[in-house]
């Protein structure tokens, strides 16, 4: 038998908690609390997939109690049952308390049943998209790390450097208030953000001279190979996304989309800067490396322009760090 979702109902009053809980008690595993106070006692030691609350209660009401659910669960889904239909009761719901759904009493038991219902469905769509990133994750191990590898054979200026975009990409990622989804998301993105380079030829990949304009615009190409290889694979749409646009400049100037600003989505932003360090520093047939510290400079010189200037400022406050610790990890492959 599938196990039963957990449902914590929270109401001052003995009547509408009997009424929720004769209309859920078949299909799901009730937990009854009389207040705001006694439900969070109750979350302290146990955990639920959703939690119902009216919303006038003594102490404290269902909003505060909502809110103060989302920042110590999450992941919960929740739901506020209202006689009101005040607007501002409703809009701080949903910006502060982060609600899934409102039920207007009086209620059917059809309507809250369905309600609850896509609640759960959309809390298992979540649970099912955190578990697929890890699963690709893991992914990395086999195929992505061949794939990674032939492209590292292929041209020795990529050699290492996803894993190093992917560090300082991490880096900045870890300084922002990310879910564990859309943190392992822009990961692979950034352990994947140039996989397109292997169509790339050759001959363009080791030129010692600069290139051409018509290299340079064959070079780009590689945005749009890195999505061609990538766009069978369904599971991969959301990390797909974030390399399609690491190109694109935050003034609009970039390609291949001429995205700007926060139209450019965030892991984008952020590898954008960790690709572009790691391309300075690194030595080119046509260039030497740039500094550490020079590298920065351009780098800081760009925001606003090339980059997003918040995060700009982010990856300065983290690359002493990350200097560090990269130079300990070559040290020990020595």
């Amino acid at each position: 038998m599938d196990k039963k979702y957990k449902l914590l109902i929270v109401d001052d009053e003995e009547d509408n908690l009997a009424l929720l809980y004769r209309t859920l008690r078949t299909k799901y595993e009730i937990t009854k609390a009389h207040s705001a106070i006694e439900a969070l006692e109750i979350l302290k030691n146990e955990d639920f997939d959703c939690i119902l609350s009216d919303h006038k209660m003594p102490m404290m009401d269902g909003v505060e109690f909502l809110k103060r659910v989302y920042d110590i669960k999450p992941k919960t889904m929740r739901l506020l049952v209202t006689a009101y239909s005040d607007v501002k009761i409703l809009i701080d719901a949903i910006n502060y308390a982060k609600i899934y759904r409102y039920i207007k009493k009086p209620y059917s038991p059809d309507e809250l049943q369905m309600i609850v219902e896509s609640a759960l469905e959309t809390y298992q769509l979540k649970n099912d998209n955190e578990n697929l990133i890890g699963d690709l994750k893991d992914l990395f191990s086999g195929t992505v790390k061949a794939i990674i590898e032939a492209l590292d054979a292929k041209d020795s200026f990529t050699l290492g450097r996803s894993r190093r975009v992917a560090f300082y990409t991490m880096k900045i990622v870890n300084k922002l208030a990310l879910k564990p989804s859309e943190v392992s998301q822009i990961e692979l993105a950034g352990l994947l953000h140039d996989i397109g380079m292997i169509g790339v030829a050759e001959e363009i990949l080791n030129k010692t001279q600069k290139l051409t304009d018509e290299e340079y615009e064959k070079i780009k190409m590689h945005v749009h190979y890195s999505v061609k290889i990538l766009a069978d694979i369904k599971q991969l749409y959301e990390i797909t996304e974030i390399i399609k646009y690491h190109h694109e400049y935050y003034n609009g100037c970039g390609y291949p989309y001429g995205l700007k600003g926060e139209e450019i989505p965030l892991g984008a932003r952020i590898i954008a800067i960790a690709d572009a360090y790691d391309s300075l520093v690194s030595n080119r047939a046509y260039r030497q490396s740039l500094s550490p510290q020079e590298a920065l400079e351009v780098i800081q010189q760009g925001a606003g322009k090339q980059f997003d200037p918040g995060l700009v400022q982010i990856f300065a406050n983290i690359l002493p760090q990350a200097i560090e610790e990269i130079q300990e990890y070559e040290a020990q492959q020595e």
